[in-house]
């Protein structure tokens, strides 16, 4: 059996973000994608449109010193909706996480028009982010 074009796709973006690849990311996200990130440290809040998504993404490669790394477990996905499953690590100095976060996107047609981000320790990801 296929996978559905929408786990592809995600599988795609990661693949994607994991090397820089804005043009393929440009191809999978509205122009003006509505990007949601957990309250609690100083990169939280929402972003409107690519440019601030990726100068959010800018952000976190910096706060992090370049250490962000994103582990796909699983995805699923149907027309309207993708939930991917990943393990996040990331340091910033002394401190560090690892945690099992889930991504929620919603598609509109062929792209993803909002991004949810839950984490399984918000706590951890706050002392990091500061």
């Amino acid at each position: 059996m296929a996978e559905h074009p929408n786990v592809t796709r995600v599988r795609g973006g990661y693949d994607a973000f994991s090397k820089g690849d804005f043009a393929a990311l440009d191809e999978l996200f509205a122009a003006d994608i509505r990007w949601h990130e957990p309250a609690g440290n100083q990169l939280s809040g929402d972003y409107q449109g690519r440019i601030a998504v990726y100068e959010f993404f800018g952000r976190l490669a910096a706060h992090t010193e370049n250490s962000l790394r994103i582990d796909l477990r699983s995805v699923l996905a149907d027309d309207e909706t993708a939930v991917a499953i990943v393990e996040i690590s990331a340091r910033r100095g002394e401190r560090s996480f690892q945690v099992t976060n889930a991504h929620i996107f919603r598609f509109e047609g062929d792209q993803v028009a909002e991004f949810w981000e839950t984490s399984g320790d918000q706590h951890a990801v706050d002392a990091v982010f500061g």
